[in-house]
């Protein structure tokens, strides 16, 4: 297969993957193992090692990411990411990454969030090989490999590649740890439509104790996330949800009274792993801004 050709088909494959993680922001072993793209069968993910060299590609096609993994792969500044070498020679495995960055190929990152299921985020590249340092620099969007030193990016390029890390990685993986907590259900409504639901931010993004973890998560589906960001909905730091009073003042047809007044004091589907719930803190914290708006 030459370079285009190659270039074509791991497109197809990204495209086909996107679909496929669509509703839960996630992807299991299994799926990645027995991916089929126009009646062929392609393993994005290897049997017993954080890296896939299908032989029949001139370059890596995937690299896992394990934060309680034994290689010290790691977030670095400006939306790069280090992915360490495998043990032993700087051959090997190493070879095909190393042509990757020589011919522009986009590769698939997969993000562990549990024994078997993973955050996918396709179309990452290799921008550098640091043999001092035993890593490869992999670029979360396609532009920092127009840039001379992604490593030192002037203020407006550093603004640029914060943004693309909340967007490519950040998020997707903070929704796919949501909502596999909340077993793709909202938790106000109990809704189990997953293209139908955000991860909703207690305490939002940015703000001091807004961590992108789940315990600052909501499984939300579009109007109550949308209700909550606007303090029309609340939720108590014991886990019992509120309708503004206005609102529960108002007639305004079916959705207005089935969609949020009979919300009111219902209580908040949590996760059933104690650790995933919501914090109760965040919840009183965030809880003061809904009485405050009346």
């Amino acid at each position: 297969m030459d370079r285009d050709a190659e270039a074509i088909l791991r497109e197809e494959i990204f495209r086909h993957l996107d679909e496929l993680v669509g509703d839960t922001g996630v992807v299991t072993r299994q799926q990645l193992w027995d991916f089929t793209l126009n009646g062929a069968t392609h393993r994005l993910i290897d049997r017993n090692r954080g890296i896939r060299n299908p032989k029949d590609m001139l370059a890596t096609l995937s690299i896992l990411s394990d934060p309680k993994g034994k290689y010290a792969d790691e977030e670095l500044q400006d939306s790069l990411f280090a992915y360490a070498y495998r043990e032993g020679s700087v051959d090997g495995d190493n070879k095909k990454l190393r042509a990757a960055l020589d011919l522009g190929l986009p590769l698939l990152l997969l993000r562990k969030i549990a024994d078997g299921v993973f955050v996918p985020v396709p179309r990452v590249y290799v921008v550098a090989d640091d043999q001092k340092n035993r890593q490869f620099l992999i670029a979360l969007h396609d532009s920092l490999r127009l840039v001379e030193n992604p490593l030192e990016l002037q203020p407006l390029g550093r603004e640029y590649a914060e943004r693309v890390t909340r967007q490519r990685l950040h998020q997707p993986e903070f929704r796919g740890r949501v909502l596999r907590a909340y077993e793709c259900r909202c938790a106000v409504c109990h809704l189990k439509h997953p293209k139908l639901l955000d991860a909703a931010h207690i305490i939002a993004d940015g703000k001091p104790n807004g961590t992108p973890t789940v315990d600052n998560g909501l499984s939300l589906c579009k109007i109550h996330h949308a209700a909550y960001d606007e303090n029309f909905l609340g939720i108590t730091p014991d886990y019992e949800i509120r309708i503004n009073q206005a609102l529960l003042n108002e007639v305004d047809g079916p959705m207005l009274r089935h969609g949020l007044q009979e919300m009111h004091t219902r209580r908040l589907f949590t996760p059933i792993r104690s650790k995933e719930r919501p914090s109760p803190e965040r919840l009183a914290e965030r809880f003061e801004d809904f009485k405050k708006a009346g």
